[in-house]
């Protein structure tokens, strides 16, 4: 059975950093591309950041450009998301993504993803 496992959310100050994790099990883990998406109440979900099979290519979404880091950890079978520089509009619940992808590529669309985490909430505030 697949299972997408995620930590590392909790609550922090406008400002500071924290790194989620997503631990994969039941994949061959460099088949799949990962995401990063984030819901918060009356929303859907949001594109956060996506990472190619092979970790070379990745994308982020424009208000976490240049604050947030993916990457992956093959021996691990982990993807992280360093986040960094964190404010009032980065709270949400987050939650990592699985797609099975035949060729290198990174994957923005929700609907395209094959499995999904459970989900870890991020709060940001003083």
């Amino acid at each position: 059975q697949v299972q997408l496992v995620e930590s590392g959310g909790g609550l922090v100050q406008p400002g500071d950093s924290l790194r989620l994790s997503c631990v994969a099990s039941g994949l061959t883990f460099s088949d799949y591309a990962m995401g990063w998406f984030r819901q918060t109440p009356g929303k859907g979900r949001e594109f956060v950041a996506g990472i190619s099979r092979s970790g070379i290519s990745s994308a982020y979404a424009e208000p976490v450009q240049g604050r947030f880091t993916i990457s992956r950890d093959m021996a691990k079978n982990t993807m992280y998301l360093q986040m960094n520089s964190l404010n009032s509009g980065d709270t949400a619940v987050y939650y990592c993504a699985a797609e099975y992808r035949p060729r290198i590529a990174v994957v923005r669309s929700y609907d395209e993803y094959d499995y999904w985490g459970q989900g870890t909430p991020v709060t940001v505030s003083s």
